[in-house]
Order: C-alpha cells, then sequence, then structure tokens
C-alpha cells in the first residue's frame, strides 16, 4: 500500500491534477470515481495507472470494477485514504482514479456537424456543453484559444465519459477555419438576426459558442456566416452557454432525423 504523499507515483498525479502544461506534455487524462472508471473500462480503454483504496475494492461494485482492470493487465496500486485524499481533485474521493492517454479519436473528413467553443472558461459548463454534444451527435469539438481546457479534471467531470467518445482539440483559430471550410458556420448570440430554427441543419454545418461573461470574441464573429438567436423572455437577458447550445444542437438533431420511440412508449 501507497501510505505516503512523497512517493513518485503519487507526485505524478498531483502535477497532472494541477498543471495543464504538464497534462499536455505527458498526454495524461485523470479520471477519478467508480462511475468514470467503469466508462473507461466499457470504452475498451486500459488505463496507465490506476490508484484505489481498501474501502472502495471491499464494496460489491469496486471489488468487480477492481477486478476487470486487473484482468485488463492495468497497473493497480492500493492507497491510503490520506493519499487518496492527496490525488483527488474532489472533495469527497469515491477511492479510485486511474491516468488514461489522451483518447485518438479521428473526427470524420469532411466535417459535417461541428462545434466551435470560444472563451467558454467555466469548467463545469465545458463538461456539460461536451456531454451535450455527444448525445446530439457531434463530430468534433473544437476549442478556441481563452476555452477552458478539456483536459482540466471539473471538466472531466462534468462531461461525464465524453471524452471517451467524442473527438475534441484545443487549436488555433487558423486550424478552425481550415476545419470549417466548406460548413455553414452559425454563431449563437443574443440578437441575432436569424431564429435558431430557421436554419437548415441538415447541411454540413458548425456551430459556434461563446463564453459565458463577454460571448464570442472578434475571430468568431469574423468566421460565422451569420448570428442564430433563441427566442426568449425579455426578463431573461441570456441562457447558460451549454443549455443555449442544447436548445440549438437538438434543433439539428431534429432536422438531421432522430429517431421516434414505438408507439405506446414511455
Amino acid at each position: 500500500m501507497i501510505t505516503s504523499s512523497s512517493n513518485d507515483k503519487v507526485k505524478y498525479v498531483r502535477r497532472l491534477q494541477n498543471q495543464k502544461t504538464f497534462r499536455d506534455q505527458e498526454r495524461r487524462l485523470v479520471m477519478e470515481g467508480v462511475r468514470l472508471v467503469e466508462e473507461v473500462v466499457r470504452a475498451s480503454m486500459i488505463p496507465t495507472l490506476v490508484l484505489y483504496t481498501e474501502a472502495l475494492a471491499r464494496e460489491p461494485r469496486g471489488k468487480a470494477l477492481m477486478a476487470t482492470l486487473r484482468a485488463l493487465d492495468a497497473p493497480c496500486y492500493k492507497v491510503s485514504e490520506s493519499v487518496m485524499e492527496d490525488c483527488s481533485d474532489t472533495v469527497t474521493p469515491q477511492g479510485i482514479l486511474v491516468l488514461l492517454p489522451f483518447p485518438e479519436l479521428a473526427p470524420p473528413e469532411p466535417l459535417t456537424f461541428g462545434l466551435v467553443v470560444d472563451r467558454l472558461r467555466d469548467p463545469g459548463n465545458l463538461g456539460t456543453l461536451l456531454r451535450t454534444a455527444l448525445a446530439a451527435g457531434v463530430e468534433e469539438v473544437l476549442l478556441a484559444p481563452g476555452s477552458v481546457d478539456f483536459s482540466n479534471p471539473k471538466v472531466i467531470r462534468s462531461a461525464m465519459g465524453a471524452h471517451l467518445h467524442l473527438p475534441m482539440v484545443d487549436t488555433e483559430w487558423d486550424t478552425i477555419a481550415e476545419k470549417v471550410r466548406g460548413c455553414d458556420v452559425w454563431l449563437a448570440a443574443a440578437g441575432g438576426r436569424r431564429l435558431y430554427t430557421e436554419v437548415n441543419w441538415t447541411r454540413p454545418t458548425v456551430l459556434i459558442i461563446g463564453g459565458e461573461a463577454h460571448g464570442a470574441g472578434e475571430r468568431a464573429r469574423a468566421l460565422a456566416d451569420d448570428r442564430i438567436s433563441i427566442p426568449m423572455s425579455p426578463a431573461v437577458e441570456s441562457l447558460n452557454a451549454a443549455v443555449a447550445a442544447a436548445v440549438i444542437l437538438f434543433e439539428a438533431v431534429r432536422q438531421r432525423g432522430l429517431q421516434e420511440p414505438p408507439p405506446n412508449s414511455a
């Protein structure tokens, strides 16, 4: 059992939790909690390191998860509760975390349904947005400069496994412009001239969502073909970025052919 916070593996995990530059250098994500680690296993990905507590391994669900991880030959190390607390980014750790290489997920080319995130700084908001994008069938998420990075621990928890299935990349505007070439590009903005329901979302399309405080920047506005808006009560100035994206993305889902539930289904 690892009982010292001075252990090299523990220091490595803590550095990954705290430093974006180190995560980028090592190309490693930290995923915490039983549900997220179960998602890792379901995605057929093998962690490069597993830290777990004795309490976790005694619980039926945790015991089954550890058996699966060992069967995959993932390197597993038992740690004390205090070490898990030191390694964890949560207030109440669930007793397990894993390190995972950045998933190498190739988006289709050419892109037909993309999402650009510009200057979104709240980790929880971005995580929710990524989860929503995955549910809506977005093919790739492009994170423009000034946005919180997708490897941020709070983003990973809020995204609830989206990192394992949805191509995403932190990139520059020149790369974004090249990626979205050939697509209709719509910027969600208060006061947009067109309603989001008036857009033909069956065409190759990219949606740009701006940040919470100041919206999208100059480069985003220049790249967009036009601005679109969501009608709402005058008592409300704007929607949370993830909520606005959900409303718009699921209009695209509807137009692209959402499968109808069978008759009399719940």
